[in-house]
């Protein structure tokens, strides 16, 4: 997908087997069968990559090679973000940038190698600074090698960490939501630079990313400035942006009608 000079693509790093009792008691037996089409829903991993001018942006990192059996037969497992970056075209070395929406074990595992490196020897790794101290440094959940890798290079240049600060809400067309639920800060870095970022509430992508429009779609609780599920999907049905998230069904990106409802594009 081109978004002006930004190209974004999605690529899997593996699979979640869930079933319908991960999102609730309330789901019905026979809802969605579109996407339960085998007794589960085997949803993509994601991670997009964005490259524009010389800087190619990794948005987040798979759960790594790992494979995570979970309650009720469900199942996680990654391994396969090597091979989707390879058929791209994209070496680990020609990665400038990686943005973690936020620190869920299935969004940092490539982030570093077994022994705690860097899998991409020259990326800035840019993440919420809270959310880096619940998940690096608290009780959160977070795989050795990544914990090792963020305690390692903690306070160098290479980890940047984004406390809040001013925010902007980046206008025009053809927005893109490449990612399906983002915490970061009110500021983002201008790769290199402060500066401030393309949102809607706390979210964020680089700046080559925000002059091409890209966004990620939020909204509010009514009556206080915590975000709400339904409020984003609402606007994002309103402005008939097209939009795709990490967990989306086959990574197709589509947008949501008047009825709320996903329809894909493709």
């Amino acid at each position: 997908m081109r978004v002006g000079e930004v190209r974004v693509d999605a690529v899997a790093d593996g699979t979640f087997v869930a079933r319908r009792s991960h999102f609730g008691e309330a789901v019905p037996a026979g809802a969605h069968p579109e996407v339960f089409d085998r007794d589960a829903a085997w949803l993509p991993i994601g991670c997009f990559v964005v490259r524009t001018g010389d800087r190619v942006v990794l948005v987040d990192a798979g759960p790594g090679p790992e494979a995570q059996s979970l309650p009720d037969g469900m199942l996680l497992a990654g391994g396969q973000l090597p091979t989707g970056l390879r058929a791209l075209g994209v070496r680990p070395d020609d990665v400038t940038d990686g943005v973690c929406t936020h620190l869920h074990p299935d969004h940092v595992g490539w982030l570093f190698g077994p022994d705690g490196e860097p899998v991409s020897p020259g990326a800035t790794v840019w993440f919420g600074a809270a959310d880096g101290a619940h998940s690096g440094d608290g009780p959160g959940e977070m795989a050795a090698h990544v914990r090792t890798g963020f305690r390692r290079w903690a306070g160098t240049p290479r980890l940047r960490p984004l406390t809040r600060g001013r925010r902007r809400r980046a206008r025009g067309r053809g927005r893109a939501d490449a990612r399906a639920h983002a915490r970061l800060p009110d500021r983002v870095g201008d790769l290199g630079r402060r500066a401030p970022a393309a949102a809607r509430r706390r979210d964020h992508l680089p700046r080559p990313a925000r002059r091409a429009g890209l966004a990620v779609p939020r909204g509010r609780r009514p009556g206080s400035g915590r975000p709400h599920p339904r409020a984003a999907v609402a606007g994002a049905g309103r402005g008939g942006d097209a939009g795709v998230g990490a967990h989306f069904p086959q990574l197709a990106r589509g947008r949501v009608t008047g009825s709320r409802l996903w329809r894909s594009d493709d």
